[in-house]
């Protein structure tokens, strides 16, 4: 591996993750409804995030938990998105759902639970649209950069790897984030390097505290669930941010990247 390489650019629906910009992605873990989504949307959007999250099929661990709209939310996703001018960033489990989400989803994003299923990272070597590939929760960073390799040796360079969180054996959080891999990737890969400190921790009170550290070690952006009730949410509910939670965390994030000069991308305007 090469040293301190220059990070390339994936650019999402316009928006350039791994640039000179930080890159704040947002939204429900689930898709639960129009009403849900539109108004999760709106607020992040006038916080100042960029890109929206939001699973629309949900690998959980429980066969009797949610497991997401699938295709019958495809059209009010496009409603959403339209409306706020975001593209989504959303799971596929299966290489058979990319074309069915082709034109709803613009990243393509591969859980934890299957950064190792590489006949799906062979298929998406395959096709161009950028692909956020989270880490194992037990994934050495070794096998971790070798799964990106799998889509990008395919002839897809648009890879993003996005730190969430590895097994350890503390229990007081859901996972250990691993700010070390963040450093390293960034120093030993060319590729983008997000957080996702939702997932790293599972805690609603902690998330923001582990963002900030994201963002002071080098990381490219973070990827956050929103929600504007999680007491309600049909996934995840612990670890969801409200919307105030959100607008305070982006305010210090702010601050932050100021002091570090890494600026945030602009906040997407409305397209109408």
């Amino acid at each position: 591996m090469q040293t301190s390489p220059t990070t390339q650019i994936v650019n999402v629906g316009g928006i350039e993750v791994g640039g000179p910009h930080f890159t704040v992605i947002a939204g429900p873990c689930s898709i639960e409804s129009y009403e849900q989504f539109m108004e999760t949307a709106q607020a992040v959007q006038a916080a100042g995030a960029n890109l929206l999250r939001g699973g629309i099929w949900k690998m959980r661990t429980s066969a009797k938990a949610f497991q997401g709209l699938g295709s019958s939310s495809f059209d009010f996703i496009k409603v959403v998105c339209k409306e706020t001018n975001m593209s989504l960033v959303s799971e596929i489990t299966d290489a058979r759902q990319m074309e069915q989400v082709h034109d709803v989803v613009e990243c393509y994003q591969v859980g934890s639970r299957n950064m190792h299923n590489y006949a799906l990272l062979k298929e998406l070597g395959m096709q161009k649209k950028p692909v956020m590939l989270k880490r194992g929760f037990a994934a050495l960073i070794e096998e971790w950069v070798k799964a990106a390799e799998y889509i990008t040796n395919g002839g897809n360079p648009n890879v993003i790897l996005c730190e969430r969180g590895i097994r350890t054996f503390e229990t007081a959080t859901r996972n250990t984030l691993d700010l070390n891999a963040v450093v390293y990737a960034k120093k030993n890969t060319d590729l983008p390097v997000i957080v996702d400190p939702s997932h790293a921790v599972g805690i609603r009170a902690l998330v923001p505290d582990l963002a900030y550290a994201a963002a002071a070690a080098g990381a490219d952006g973070i990827i956050v669930e929103v929600h504007p009730r999680p007491a309600e949410a049909l996934s995840d509910g612990m670890q969801a941010l409200t919307v105030n939670d959100f607008q305070v965390m982006m305010k210090k994030l702010n601050r932050i990247l100021d002091a570090i000069d890494r600026p945030l991308h602009k906040a997407a305007v409305h397209a109408n």
